[in-house]
């Protein structure tokens, strides 16, 4: 019988996804991470509501404490990446370094021979053995753009029972049929370790120096003044607290002189990006080629050129101009539902 661990969040999607292998004839065991101190222990919590959901489904609940990993390769990077004027994207780097790097290597040491998330996206494997990660059958729940960097091998062992799921409805259905006590827990919206999803406050806390500095339009003159350019990302139009004759937006930071500069919206509009630290599912097969990418989660594929360069870098050029690039998210390429790969943002190309 094959044993898959399956990563239990304490949430309705990982729930279902144990209840569903179970049922599907695998031994299933529950594997629970702490990433950082729980605020509380009590129901709610992922450790009280995994074990709950682990003890209904009679498998046995094991928790990996990699608080202090999730510190160094998460946390850290955030906080440092907020300094250099980057707005990183934590899930992404989590999932490549942490749930299928660190959490998989766990369930392996469990005996386990695969690992299970409750993640909207699909795998399909070759008759040759070939992985391929696809979008969700359930688009409005699509979390590919979050898998990007992960690599074939670490593909080749997970499972997705919820990918052809085809409503978030259908799940809560599913987990009322199991019986499970998380039936109706609500969805969680925010970066796991930050506080009410307050940014701020946490970076500040973290020692991000909240130091005023300069508000200047894109022609060089001074607008106003900032408490912290931590506080702004690409695309920021409210709170800038400025007047001007047309409505502006965060074009750029420049933290060597702890600027933000702003502009009209036609600024926001950039023809391409560079990348770099690059990852392939499906390795091209030249080094310029068309396909489609996102360059942020909620962001509608585009199609775009791709010109490989040193380094493990690219630039992209857009086919139609696209707004609000920000280094340090994540450019993810599709070919159709296929996700091809991704790679970080560096910067907008003119």
């Amino acid at each position: 019988m094959i044993k898959v661990a399956v990563a239990m969040s304490g949430g309705v999607d990982s729930s279902v996804t144990a209840a569903l292998l179970q049922q599907q004839g695998y031994d299933v065991i529950g594997l629970t991470m702490v990433l950082f101190p729980p605020r509380h222990t009590g129901p709610g919590s992922a450790m009280y509501d995994g074990a709950a959901v682990a003890a209904h489904l009679g498998i046995s609940h094991h928790i990996a404490d990699f608080s202090e990993d999730f510190r160094q390769l998460i946390i850290d990077d955030f906080v440092d990446e907020y300094r250099a004027g980057h707005t990183p994207n934590p899930c992404v780097r989590c999932n490549r370094h942490i749930k299928f790097g660190k959490l998989l290597d766990a369930a392996r040491e469990l005996g386990a021979d695969t690992l299970a998330t409750g993640h909207y996206v699909r795998k399909t494997t070759d008759p040759d053995g070939t992985c391929h990660l696809r979008t969700a059958t359930y688009l409005r729940k699509d979390q590919s753009y979050f898998l990007s960097t992960i690599n074939r091998h670490q593909l080749s062992q997970l499972h997705f029972p919820l990918g052809t799921i085809e409503s978030k409805d259908e799940v809560r259905r599913l987990a009322r049929h199991f019986g499970l006590p998380v039936a109706d827990k609500g969805d969680s919206q925010e970066v796991c370790f930050i506080p009410d999803d307050d940014y701020v406050t946490f970076l500040e806390q973290e020692g991000v120096s909240a130091s005023s500095g300069e508000i200047r339009h894109l022609n060089g003159q001074l607008l106003g003044r900032h408490c912290g350019s931590h506080r702004y990302t690409v695309g920021q139009r409210k709170g800038l607290g400025i007047a001007w004759h047309e409505p502006l937006y965060v074009i750029g930071i420049a933290s060597e002189s702890n600027a933000v500069i702003v502009g009209e919206q036609q600024h926001l509009a950039t023809t391409g990006l560079s990348a770099t630290d690059l990852n392939w599912l499906s390795p091209p097969q030249s080094d310029n080629f068309s396909t489609t990418c996102k360059i942020r989660f909620r962001h509608q594929p585009v199609s775009c050129q791709v010109l490989l360069t040193e380094n493990n870098s690219c630039e992209v050029r857009f086919n139609l101009p696209q707004r609000a690039v920000t280094p340090g998210q994540t450019v993810v390429f599709y070919g159709g539902d296929e996700v091809l790969g991704g790679g970080r943002i560096v910067s907008p190309l003119g």
